[in-house]
């Protein structure tokens, strides 16, 4: 009896409704995304060159908005409304890409909602955050049962996606990707909570800057930018090498980015199960090793098989840097784990501004195999510098 009276305290009707936003959320971002470069390039007609500049435009937009935005949210306003706000511009920039082909438009108009959009997820795990610590709830847990349903997003998304855009068009998906931003701003209405704004103080902010002194922060950083402008290209790139070069299903793309979510999952467990016993420096290691095998096989082996078997390597590279990169910042800036998730999430999107303008170059210039060679040579690279970066073992 006391058993069902703890799990029935344990289902809160709030921390499901987080979850749902989650993953709706996340299931409209990722089906827009995976065939975002071929809505360019035979809907709006651009060559790859430009393809790769909407991305690296839009990522730049991203890290500018998210960090306007997030100051704001920090400091004043219902967080809850923001979340609204950035949902609805979610909308109307889907419905923007559903009608709309001239590309001056889109990036320019379609860059800043999507960018406003994008500050919606981090909100999501902010308010969370916020709700939990005030509930005197499991925080930990809760954040990483909330990451598992971006992951179960992603392994819908991507094959939903292509499944959509091929067989009733990129203004079918865009409309579905629509109305589940408006089904997510209904839920997020009716049942997220309002939590008071918690002040932080001037000290705490300039506490941010001084990371950027240590060396060894700088050299993870370094090699994190490396290790997602590597993920970056791959995501931009593969659509248009499995079609074009390879000449295999435009749907395949779509079932390769959601298998690889799939089996991110278990492996984000599993690395958080053997950190403390394998050291974070380690696994981050073996996750590198792992994306040198993966962007090898890329262009060393061209069947269906074997790309769906090198899906494997992938997952291994992603679910690791995704989980333990965080955590390895956070462990250098003890205290500070703020300012190290701010550090590890603009490795990401400064990343993906690296990658935006080498896959559009290197695929006009010299075709889509050289993309994964040098992932493959940045891979390398980010080995060498993550082998320099102290391990922190946990106490």
């Amino acid at each position: 009896m006391k058993s069902l009276l703890t799990r029935q305290r344990r289902i809160n009707p709030v921390y499901l409704s987080f979850m749902a936003v989650s993953f709706m959320t996340g299931v409209a971002g990722a089906l827009q995304a995976p065939t975002l470069s071929l809505f360019l390039t035979r809907e709006v007609q651009v060559s790859p060159f430009w393809v790769g500049l909407f991305f690296t435009i839009n990522a730049i937009a991203g890290i500018v908005v998210s960090l306007l935005m997030a100051k704001r949210s920090d400091n004043q306003g219902d967080r809850r409304n923001l979340i609204l706000f950035c949902c609805l511009m979610a909308t109307l920039n889907a419905l923007l890409f559903a009608f709309n082909r001239h590309y001056l438009t889109l990036v320019t108009l379609g860059v800043f909602l999507s960018a406003l959009a994008s500050v919606s997820i981090p909100q999501v795990f902010a308010l969370a955050r916020e709700y939990a610590d005030q509930s005197a709830r499991e925080v930990v847990m809760f954040s990483s049962v909330m990451r598992a349903q971006l992951s179960l997003a992603w392994v819908i998304g991507p094959p939903l996606s292509f499944a959509l855009a091929l067989n009733y068009g990129f203004v079918t998906l865009f409309c579905v990707a629509a109305g589940i931003f408006l089904l997510s701003m209904l839920l997020v209405w009716r049942t997220l909570p309002s939590v008071p704004r918690v002040v932080v103080s001037p000290e705490e902010v300039l506490t941010q800057l001084s990371p950027w002194k240590d060396s060894q922060v700088r050299l993870l950083f370094i090699a994190s930018v490396t290790m997602w402008a590597c993920n970056t290209m791959y995501i931009i790139d593969m659509p248009l090498y499995i079609s074009t070069t390879l000449g295999l299903p435009e749907k395949l793309a779509g079932l390769l980015m959601g298998t690889a979510a799939g089996l991110e999952i278990p492996i984000m467990l599993l690395a958080g199960h053997y950190a403390r016993r394998t050291g974070k420096r380690n696994l981050m290691l073996l996750a590198l090793v792992a994306a040198m095998v993966f962007y090898l096989g890329l262009v060393m082996f061209q069947s269906r098989t074997a790309l769906m078997v090198l899906q494997l390597f992938n997952a291994a590279f992603v679910g690791i840097i995704a989980g333990i990169g965080m955590l390895w910042f956070q462990d250098l800036m003890p205290g500070r784990a703020g300012a190290a998730t701010t550090l590890f999430t603009t490795s990401i999107s400064t990343g993906m501004i690296i990658a935006g303008i080498i896959q559009g170059t290197m695929s006009e210039r010299f075709g889509h195999e050289s993309v994964y060679w040098l992932a493959l040579g940045l891979a390398v690279l980010a080995l060498g510098l993550a082998s320099r970066v102290r391990d922190v073992v946990d106490s």
